[in-house]
């Protein structure tokens, strides 16, 4: 993995380069930003980097490669490079056993590697068959990767230790993760990937470099869609204003058959029962939403408050200021004049407000059920 093979970032590339040029690599780096624009990219692309014994600290990352990668860095398989990644627990584990990263390490592998590093929570739960479990990182992983960054190097080199979502350690897993950064062994670097760093403890905050990675511009998604997908102009620029900042966004507007489709399909269907007040459909819908994974249940909410939002702003008539497909488009030539002043700002609080439950493992018919009919009275307010 090269720096090449990141989309964008440019000035999140040469900080990382400069601190290796100018000697002054910390031992923890944070990257922190939203999901799919690159962060966990980044990091493995950095990991290599420190990792490759052909290096050199003044090449730009911009220039064409000087010696080629080693195959071990190339596959992933670097004995010391180690990917921490949150975890479930599995039936045919023992009661006892603490899920760790290598519990999964082939799942992971070939996710990564056929996938690439643009992936999302949802695809790791599918490819570990999750179903409804929430995924952490827990007290077991932290005890492993003492005992691996105890070792010495096996190259001589670096230790990078590359740790996925940090925020979802539980509370044993972070303070002792804690002592190890406070303590790191010998030439050890970690890195982690952070989408919600309040999430983190702040002694763990205060202890590391934080990197704060932003989403990508629009061109930049553009110029990536058109240059290594080969899309046509025009799909390339709907597709990248879509993406908004994510890279991993753009590449699923590109998939035949989207979630963000069904999550389309749901959004009116429900919208309509809302307004007719049609129990009974609101029902059968909240029904389909529980039979989701929380996680997809916590991104169709945040699908439902970009179309509210959508839809305000699809009344002032300014194209600029809408981003959505043709689709959707459609569907709120008819429906925005119902979002306005009156509710759209109650429809956020309520909409948050569940999103917040269905992440604090609330039951989901009663979250989902008890939304739409507090939408059904919104929909009616008007200015």
């Amino acid at each position: 993995m090269t720096f090449n093979e990141v989309i964008g970032q440019d000035e999140c590339k040469e900080r990382l380069l400069q601190m290796v040029s100018e000697d002054r690599l910390p031992h923890a780096i944070m990257l922190c930003g939203p999901a799919g624009i690159g962060k966990l990219a980044l990091a493995t692309a950095f990991g290599c980097h420190l990792l490759n014994p052909q290096r050199s600290p003044l090449t730009s990352h911009l220039s064409s490669p000087t010696s080629p990668e080693p195959p071990m860095l190339k596959n992933l398989a670097h004995p010391d490079l180690h990917f921490t990644y949150p975890t479930i627990k599995l039936p045919s584990m023992s009661a006892d056993h603490k899920p760790v990263s290598d519990d999964f390490a082939r799942e992971w592998h070939h996710l990564v590697t056929t996938q690439g590093l643009y992936i999302s929570m949802d695809q790791w739960l599918a490819a570990i068959g999750a179903e409804n479990q929430q995924a952490i990182i827990t007290a077991g992983e932290s005890d492993d990767l003492v005992r691996k960054l105890s070792l010495k190097s096996s190259q001589g080199g670096y230790k990078v230790s590359i740790i996925w979502l940090p925020e979802r350690m539980n509370g044993e897993s972070a303070n002792k993760l804690l002592k190890l950064i406070e303590e790191p062994p010998q030439q050890t670097v970690f890195i982690m990937a952070c989408e919600q760093p309040h999430m983190l403890l702040e002694t763990i905050r205060s202890r590391v470099q934080r990197i704060d990675v932003r989403p990508l511009p629009t061109d930049v998604i553009r110029n990536a869609l058109v240059q290594q997908r080969g899309i046509d102009e025009q799909q390339a620029i709907r597709v990248a204003r879509l993406a908004n900042g994510s890279w991993l966004k753009a590449l699923q507007e590109l998939q035949a058959g989207t979630e963000n489709e069904q999550f389309l399909d749901l959004f009116i269907m429900v919208m309509r029962q809302v307004y007719l007040r049609d129990v009974k459909g609101m029902k059968a819908w909240t029904e389909t939403l529980a039979s989701f994974g929380r996680e997809k249940q916590k991104r169709f909410l945040a699908y439902t408050l970009r179309m509210l939002r959508e839809s305000f702003m699809f009344n002032f008539g300014q194209q600029d200021l809408n981003y959505m497909t043709l689709q959707e488009e459609n569907f709120a030539n008819k429906f925005a004049r119902f979002i306005n002043e009156a509710n759209i700002l109650e429809f956020n609080e309520l909409i948050n407000l569940a999103i917040r439950d269905i992440g604090q493992n609330a039951n989901a018919k009663f979250v989902f059920f008890h939304l739409a009919l507090q939408m059904a009275v919104l929909i009616r307010q008007t200015p």
